[in-house]
């Protein structure tokens, strides 16, 4: 993989301190790139991760912010432009599962809350980030979104499952109205990825030994794993792909 197509050039990764997200900021870092790192809880993971990009001598930030939120999202962009100097590429990595919970269960506020941190939040940050992507001959995006949306997931998981259905046809819209300022967009879909807070607040052990016992290569994936794919999608500027969404699933699921 070309990674030194990503040296000077700069990140914003939405949830970048948590789960996946750290180790995509890692990833990053370790490839050259400027970073911004967004997260919501997660400060102190986030300043270590400055300290890391600043011991290699590339620029990093971190802001805090509600991606929910119109105005922190737009925020969210400009601190990112004013301390990198421009924007390259986009990881729309935030969102959640919120918690289990069945039709028969479902309220409204809890099925907007769960559109709103896995698809709106996407929207919102993709709009501001846009134009800033455009100012590039070639630039990329990549959207977090699940097997859960190519299969349906586990019981309780309706809001989160259809949420990340959409990121897939988010994706696909995204790409056809961005090609032609020269944005790639793209996806990718992991299964169980094990070792993050995701999976840890939410899934049982004996779910995950279940759930493994299924994949056709007998492990369950971890961080690392779709991080080399998310940086393989962003660094492949000048490629052909775009609109695609990369499965990471050991082989539970093909098509």
């Amino acid at each position: 993989m070309n990674t030194n197509k990503l040296n000077g050039k700069n990140v914003l990764i939405t949830a970048g301190a948590q789960g996946i997200g750290e180790s995509i900021t890692r990833h990053f870092i370790d490839s050259g790139a400027n970073v911004a790192i967004h997260y919501f809880s997660s400060a102190d993971t986030a300043d270590q991760l400055v300290e890391y990009a600043n011991s290699k001598g590339q620029k990093a930030v971190a802001i805090s912010g509600d991606l929910t939120k119109e105005d922190d999202a737009n925020a969210l962009v400009e601190k990112t432009v004013a301390a990198l100097g421009g924007l390259d590429i986009l990881i729309n990595n935030a969102g959640s599962l919120v918690a289990r919970r069945m039709l028969n269960e479902m309220e409204a506020e809890f099925w907007h809350k769960v559109m709103d941190i896995n698809l709106t939040s996407m929207m919102f940050v993709t709009r501001a980030a846009s134009p800033y992507l455009a100012k590039n001959a070639d630039s990329s995006i990549v959207n977090l979104a699940s097997l859960a949306g190519r299969k349906g997931g586990h019981p309780g998981s309706l809001a989160y499952s259809t949420s990340k259905g959409a990121i897939l046809t988010l994706t696909r819209a995204l790409s056809a109205e961005l090609g032609p300022q020269g944005t790639r967009v793209n996806a990718v879909a992991p299964g169980l990825i094990l070792g993050t807070s995701f999976h840890n607040t939410h899934t049982s052990k004996e779910s995950a030994d279940a759930t493994t016992a299924g994949i056709p290569i007998q492990r369950a994936g971890n961080a690392a794993d779709v991080a080399r794919a998310v940086l393989y999608l962003a660094s492949e500027y000048d490629g052909f792909i775009t609109g695609a969404t990369l499965d990471i699933n050991g082989g539970v699921y093909n098509m």
